[in-house]
């Protein structure tokens, strides 16, 4: 499975405020951008933070790119991936509705009863680990379910834990012209940090767009 991991960070790598509201770092040329990606993706991952910050849908906006993919027999929308150790997702959330197929990672500790409540849902549930999601495994498993490339989008828990694990391939961020500052707002990656070991990236493309600049790395 190939993972790439996608985001837009101000000048300081802050993905929002640290009230976690969201602010608009980048513009139109970089939402067509991230468009292009969940098209050319076979499923859309983000952590159980930002499904229940943002209630995403996480598909493919541009009609002419759903065509397309039908055309080529796949679906409309890449499927919607959630990591939630402990399923919180809400059972009126965006990312349950019919548009695509939906996968939640959990973890043993997941209460079995909300189990129950999202797969009638219309989840597909898929557990790994004990306290939380073994992403390996379930990477794993989603691959048997036919994913080959996976888009990452966050938060910065998740994009930790990707990155702690080994398992990205590429990282693609738009960097904005704009500063959020705040100790606690989050940044691209959260999670504990490295104090060692850090993951390394080789830089691929630089390329100006809107009014900043999207980095493309791949991660040896």
């Amino acid at each position: 499975m190939e993972v790439v991991v996608n985001a837009a960070t101000s000048v300081d790598g802050k993905l929002s405020t640290r009230e976690r509201r969201q602010v608009r770092i980048s513009g139109d040329a970089d939402f067509d951008r991230v468009d292009r990606l969940r098209a050319s993706a076979d499923a859309v991952l983000v952590g159980a933070g930002t499904a229940l910050a943002d209630d995403p849908h996480l598909g493919v906006k541009s009609e002419d790119r759903r065509v397309e993919r039908l055309r080529n027999g796949r679906a409309a929308n890449p499927a919607r991936v959630v990591a939630d150790s402990r399923a919180r997702t809400p059972l009126d959330a965006t990312l349950l509705n019919d548009d695509a197929e939906t996968y939640l990672l959990v973890s043993a500790a997941a209460p079995e009863d909300r189990l129950t409540s999202l797969r009638s849902a219309g989840a597909t549930v898929i557990e790994t680990g004990a306290e939380r999601v073994d992403l390996a495994a379930a990477l794993d498993a989603l691959e048997a379910e036919g994913v080959g490339r996976l888009l990452a989008e966050g938060g910065g828990e998740l994009l930790f834990s990707l990155f702690e694990a080994d398992l990205v391939d590429e990282l693609s961020v738009f960097v904005g012209s704009l500063v959020v500052g705040g100790r606690e707002a989050p940044t691209l990656v959260d999670g504990e940090g490295f104090v060692e070991s850090f993951p390394t990236l080789e830089l691929r493309n630089v390329d100006r767009l809107d009014d900043g600049v999207v980095l493309t790395y791949r991660v040896a």
